[in-house]
């Protein structure tokens, strides 16, 4: 190892003999304070006043001029006059010294005079490629208000127009193109330790269909909320769309856009390009990263998830985050209307990624619960496709993710009349079409349930089966409603009723976390179970009051540690967690490996 003095004696040696230019190194004050405890620097963000080995091309010069444009150590006007000084910011900055907390008021102000959701969107995103730290502090602590920004419904629009929207380049593109070359493509992304990778090919960007590579706004979102909501380094994420084409017309002929000009990719060409992406990322990153599809088409996405979480550390949050959060708000739900699961019979409408998950899960936890194999647990769950109730007759011609969930009964062509055969305690959609939930079928479920538990999942809000508003309207105020989507509270007949969000941002950010503190090498479904339990207990009977099935979103830090422990604790239960010693605490654990935002001073 290399002293610290020597390292430095390096360091001032290459700050000094680089073409005559006068650079010098930020040393941040402290890694134990930077660390935020726990795992220590496991990410290799904050290593510069460590001993360590050296490799001079690969350091990270920063000071003056260059250390203004470096989002990860940016504080702008928040440099002390000392750092000015030492960092030769001396006149590349206005006098004026802000705290970080001014710097956050001023720029919430600024967001909020954008009257387009759209702007304030890429106001942030501008933010955040300026200055890391306070785009999530921003998002740290104001996260009701932001989460609709960079998560749905307002990423949809901004996926929509990505190329007309299109700044700088944020995670990796990989094309049809790069076939043979992948390895070499997440070599030239700077970051070595990468923990966790949202990858999508954009065939089905929320309900908004085939967005092919203009889809790279969903993998950016969501690893903002790993950061911001579980506390996973930035540079421990890494965003990537993989781009075989599109079937979208308007886009192809879009001069804008920014992705291969031709028909998406299928068969064997699709699947091989796919099977160098895994094993590269594998060989790259270890065995451990975590690999998050999202938004693939549902001919793929069951089909990569059965294949793909044997060999890697995958998770596909559209089919399994969806299904946890979904089955944590049934959980709360039951607590706060009485009744178990196992009670209880459900309809789904819409039989693709997102239903047919939540229903597996649904079925698991009722047969984890009763002891009763989870064949006969599926027969209390129905479910409605665009050819209408799926039943057995029917079994030949479905697909084969749908053909669990044909059961024996007479063929049904509608909803309605769904609703009014199998008479469900619960219903769920998932189908990706607005206002399906209609006032007769809403009506319906409320005259055969004293608290009909409705759940409108689909994104964005344009897309929902019904609002709020109309749920708790044809209902008389007896609905126990989520959606996917946020609403805003709904007054009726003189009482507030605050609808729950079934957002998958109470799941993967802490699920994920869960997995890093324990070292996983992979996904089981009970670690899924675990963490709808752990987000259910969260919910407290003072939330159940104000109709709340989940618990405040403010809060979210704390579920996510909690999660991230019950995730951590069933990975070392089934022999699947690599970290050892296992922490005493897994709790304050979590906590204490979380991300902060907060500036560091440097010297």
């Amino acid at each position: 190892m290399i002293s610290l003095r020597r390292r430095r004696h390096l360091l001032l040696r290459l700050a000094f003999g680089c073409g005559g230019e006068r650079r010098r190194f930020a040393f941040p004050e402290s890694t134990a304070a930077m660390d935020g405890g726990g795992m220590g620097d496991v990410y290799g963000e904050d290593r510069a006043t460590e001993d360590q080995l050296i490799t001079p091309w690969a350091v990270s010069v920063a000071s003056g001029y260059t250390l203004l444009r470096d989002p990860r150590h940016n504080k702008g006007t928040a440099f002390s006059e000392k750092e000015r000084d030492v960092h030769y910011l001396r006149g590349l900055l206005p006098p004026a010294i802000l705290s970080q907390e001014l710097q956050e008021k001023r720029l919430m102000r600024t967001l909020r005079q954008y009257e387009v959701p759209l702007q304030r969107y890429m106001a942030l995103m501008d933010l955040q490629e300026r200055n890391e730290k306070l785009f999530y502090k921003l998002l740290i602590d104001h996260v009701e208000e932001l989460l609709p920004l960079v998560y749905t419904p307002t990423v949809g629009e901004a996926c929509q127009k990505y190329g007309s929207i299109f700044r700088r380049p944020q995670g990796l593109f990989i094309s049809l193109n790069d076939k043979g070359k992948i390895l070499e493509i997440l070599k030239n992304w700077p970051e070595r330790n990468i923990q966790v990778i949202v990858v999508t090919d954009g065939e089905r960007i929320l309900g908004l269909g085939d967005l092919g590579c203009q889809g790279m706004g969903i993998p950016v979102g969501k690893l903002s909320l790993y950061t911001a909501l579980g506390g996973v380094r930035p540079s421990a994420c890494l965003p990537i769309t993989i781009d075989v084409g599109t079937n979208n017309e308007e886009l192809l002929k879009d001069e804008f856009y920014i992705g291969l000009r031709q028909k998406r990719a299928t068969g064997q060409e699709y699947a091989e390009l796919i099977d160098e992406f895994m094993y590269a990322v594998k060989q790259n990153y270890g065995e451990k990263v975590l690999v998050q599809f999202e938004d693939f088409g549902n001919h793929n996405a069951f089909e990569l998830l059965a294949k793909y979480r044997q060999t890697h550390l995958a998770f596909n949050d559209d089919i399994q985050g969806t299904a946890s959060v979904v089955l944590a708000g049934l959980i709360s739900a039951l607590r706060a209307v009485g009744g178990r699961l196992a009670e209880q019979k459900f309809l789904f409408l819409g039989a693709g990624e997102a239903g047919t998950g939540i229903a597996e899960l649904i079925a698991l936890e009722m047969s984890k619960q009763t002891k009763a194999p989870v064949e006969e647990t599926r027969k209390k769950i129905w479910l409605v496709d665009s050819k209408g109730l799926i039943v057995s007759s029917r079994l030949e011609s479905l697909q084969h993710f749908k053909k669990p969930w044909a059961h024996e009964h007479e063929p049904v062509k509608t909803l309605l009349d769904a609703v009014k055969a199998i008479k469900p305690t619960v219903l769920i959609g998932s189908s990706g079409m607005g206002k399906t939930f209609t006032q007769e079928v809403v009506e319906t479920m409320a005259s055969l349930n004293e608290k009909p538990i409705i759940f409108a999942l689909s994104n964005p809000t344009s897309q929902s089966e019904c609002t709020a508003e109309e749920a708790y309207t044809w209902t008389q105020g007896r609905a126990i409603f989520a959606s996917g989507s946020p609403f805003d509270p709904v007054n009726y007949d003189g009482k507030t009723y605050v609808p729950g969000q079934a957002n998958n941002a109470y799941i993967f950010p802490g699920f994920g976390l869960g997995l890093i503190i324990s070292g996983a090498i992979r996904v089981d479904d009970d670690m899924l179970l675990a963490a709808s339990e752990a987000l259910a207990a969260q919910a407290t009977p003072e939330n159940f009051e104000k109709g709340l099935i989940f618990p405040p979103f403010p809060n979210i830090r704390k579920i996510s540690a909690h999660i991230a422990a019950s995730v951590a604790a069933k990975a070392y239960e089934l022999g699947l967690a690599s970290r050892l010693p296992r922490p005493n605490d897994l709790v304050k654990y979590a906590e204490s490996c979380m991300y902060s935002p907060a500036y560091r001073n440097y010297r």
